[in-house]
């Protein structure tokens, strides 16, 4: 958070004890869930915002001013002793002053916005909950004038109409062309004897909203204009209705995010995927990164992790990032994983890294690191005697909707393990941390984890070797790639005894199929990674998807595409976790990676000779890059310095303003 190029003018922002608000914030939306007429809170302990707050600041005052104290809860002003009411026009003398606001509300997030033209809300304000050193205290760049309030998020809004309006069995089925998360304007136009009674539907599916008795959403009006609670839909039904009988629009509520990528290429079937992974990420990234708009509506830790991934390639928000770690990981002491879930513990702490890769904030990285550290304490607080991360009553070890042998100590947990530990020697190497001994750990871990769970007969890693089964499942196997756990022999038995083994179970989530075409990437098999892309993602669209799903498996019959967790509509129809082809296409075809943490340095690498044609843009910290690939010529031009094109085996600096051109592997810089 940078307020050193505030001017002295400025009128200040809202302010608050660090984390305060995105646990807030947090904490409403764990609470939106609503399935069936009734409202299902998240099932994990749920953190609050700090109930009353000291903020203090010191100046040096030169000549007579005066300032303003704003609050969206109760309490005073304290200035030299003297004590002030909010609202109030402070006058303030020349001389030593300190200024010190008490806030505090049972119910909100307490914040203070302190307008002046000298004493502001800005740097140096200090935050404290009167039992803990004061930090720096935090804020959004949303809320700086007084009329706003931090317990409330300002939404955009879209109004958007039925692009079909059908009668159908008896009633009247409006499409809206695209899934929305949107409140329902509803006005009727006729009424029976009876008076008005009309059941409005609600699905994600034709299917769903015309199920009249299984859909999620429903509710009965019995007024002639009304205005509903926000939902995920994109059909409405409405039974014993005719199709003049009532006029319905939606208001679309969302954070606007500005997307800042762009991908055409000659496959349509890869631009429509582009395009419906875009539309997907959009609608799970508001406030947080979610997991989907229609059924949880939950922060996930698993599911955000990946969205760390697609947000450089998409919108380059840092914000949102921050805004969902503080969110996830809530106050310490830490009482229980995250979710409930021992891997989304371990994902929490590499979301960070991963942050860090593409921010380099070192600010944020020095405020969360204690919260990081004792995330690894609880962590480690459940190893047994060789080091092994074990599950305890009310734990669940998730790692995939597969069969995996969970029994003991599970392969997959402990290359988590592993790459926390590798994550916080990054951390703790940078903040100088003297006492830390992450590498150390990492290193033992590794050796653990080859000797006990490397089949030499299976050349693969079991999932336990507790249980006596020896199974083998993907799952544990791509970590070991993709966390560099197996050498180089090791990986190339990897790939031909379960990569390329039909028999061992094919990964049937999005979720997973992430990291399984990530390595495969890495094991330079993109021809092969875009045949499964325009497989998985294309078979999703040929079954009409408009975002795509929590889980697809092509196997299932007709009828049953919806069916999750024994629900005829349990599955997400628009799930974080789906949109990844815009990171496998952005790092692995285009070639985009950040070579220094923040995108400090940046390489392109192209990988698209399968393409005929590209015209892509994608974002990098503070620029963007645009690569155009057109009869086997290609085109690579940023907006800013710090770039380098490898291709062919040489590379070529990038400068701001001027694009590099590879025509019949010779290079040309574009003159000014």
């Amino acid at each position: 958070m940078d307020y050193e190029n505030e001017c002295s003018c400025s009128k200040g922002r809202w302010i608050w004890y660090p984390g305060d608000f995105e646990i807030y914030h947090g904490m409403l939306q764990n609470f939106s869930r609503e399935e069936r007429e009734f409202f299902w809170p998240a099932y994990w302990q749920i953190d609050g915002c700090r109930k009353n707050v000291h903020f203090q600041k010191t100046y040096l005052i030169e000549a007579n001013t005066q300032c303003t104290v704003f609050a969206n809860c109760q309490g005073y002003v304290c200035i030299n002793g003297q004590k002030h009411k909010f609202q109030d026009q402070i006058r303030i003398v020349p001389g030593m002053v300190k200024v010190e606001v008490f806030a505090g509300s049972p119910d909100l997030v307490p914040a203070i916005l302190v307008q002046g033209e000298v004493i502001y809300t800005g740097a140096g304000w200090m935050a404290d909950d009167f039992i803990t050193e004061p930090v720096n205290a935090g804020w959004n760049e949303r809320y700086r004038e007084s009329e706003q309030n931090p317990a409330i998020w300002e939404y955009e809004e879209q109004t958007i109409k039925p692009v079909m309006v059908a009668e159908k069995n008896g009633g009247t089925l409006y499409d809206f062309g695209t899934e929305l998360t949107a409140e329902l304007d509803v006005k009727v136009l006729s009424k029976t004897e009876k008076g008005i009674h009309k059941l409005i539907c609600y699905g994600e599916s034709q299917e769903e909203a015309m199920d009249t008795i299984n859909c999620y959403y429903s509710e009965t009006i019995e007024s002639l204009e009304i205005c509903l609670r926000r939902r995920a839909f994109r059909y409405v039904f409405i039974p014993e209705t005719g199709s003049e009988d009532c006029i319905l629009c939606a208001r679309h509520l969302y954070v606007d995010i500005p997307v800042k990528a762009a991908f055409y290429c000659e496959d349509k079937q890869i631009n429509q995927i582009w395009e419906t992974s875009v539309r997907t990420f959009q609608l799970c990234s508001g406030i947080f990164f979610i997991d989907g708009v229609k059924r949880d509506r939950w922060i996930w830790s698993g599911d955000a992790y990946q969205s760390y991934f697609v947000n450089p390639y998409v919108f380059f928000d840092e914000e949102i990032n921050k805004r969902t770690i503080l969110a996830l990981r809530g106050n310490d002491p830490v009482r229980q994983h995250i979710n409930t879930i021992v891997d989304y513990s371990m994902y929490w702490v590499l979301g960070i890294g991963k942050h860090y890769e593409m921010t380099a904030d070192r600010e944020f990285l020095e405020m969360i690191y204690p919260r990081m550290v004792t995330m690894m304490e609880f962590l480690e607080s459940q190893l047994d005697e060789n080091g092994f991360l074990v599950g305890r009553k009310n734990d669940w070890i998730f790692i995939d909707w597969a069969e995996i042998d969970k029994d003991g100590p599970v392969c997959a947990e402990q290359m988590l393990l592993a790459a926390c530990y590798h994550a916080m020697n990054f951390a703790a190497e940078l903040l100088g941390d003297p006492n830390h001994e992450y590498e150390l750990k990492y290193r033992r871990l590794i050796s653990s984890i080859n000797a006990f769970y490397w089949d030499v007969e299976k050349q693969a890693y079991i999932d336990s070797y507790t249980s006596g089964k020896r199974h083998v499942s993907r799952h544990a196997n791509i970590f070991a790639i993709l966390f560099e756990i197996a050498d180089e022999k090791r990986t190339t038995q990897i790939c031909r005894h379960v990569l390329q083994n039909e028999k061992v179970p094919q990964i049937t989530t999005p979720y997973f199929k992430f990291y399984e075409l990530e390595v495969m990437c890495l094991l330079g098999k993109q021809e092969e990674v875009l045949k499964k892309i325009r497989a998985y993602w294309g078979g999703m669209l040929t079954q009409g998807a408009v975002t795509f799903w929590e889980e697809y498996d092509p196997a299932k019959e007709n009828g049953k595409e919806y069916e999750m967790y024994g629900d005829p509509y349990g599955k997400s129809l628009c799930h974080a976790w789906a949109a990844s082809p815009i990171y496998l296409l952005g790092r692995y075809y285009i070639g985009l990676k950040p070579t220094s943490t923040g995108y400090e340095t940046f390489e392109i690498s192209p990988n698209i000779k399968m393409f005929r044609e590209i015209s892509c843009r994608l974002p990098v910290k503070n620029g963007s890059v645009y690569v155009e690939w057109r009869e086997n010529q290609l085109r690579i031009e940023t907006d800013r310095d710090g770039g380098s094109l490898t291709y062919c085996g040489n590379t070529y600096p990038l400068y701001k303003g001027k694009a590099v051109m590879i025509k019949n592997n010779s290079c040309e810089t574009e003159k000014e």
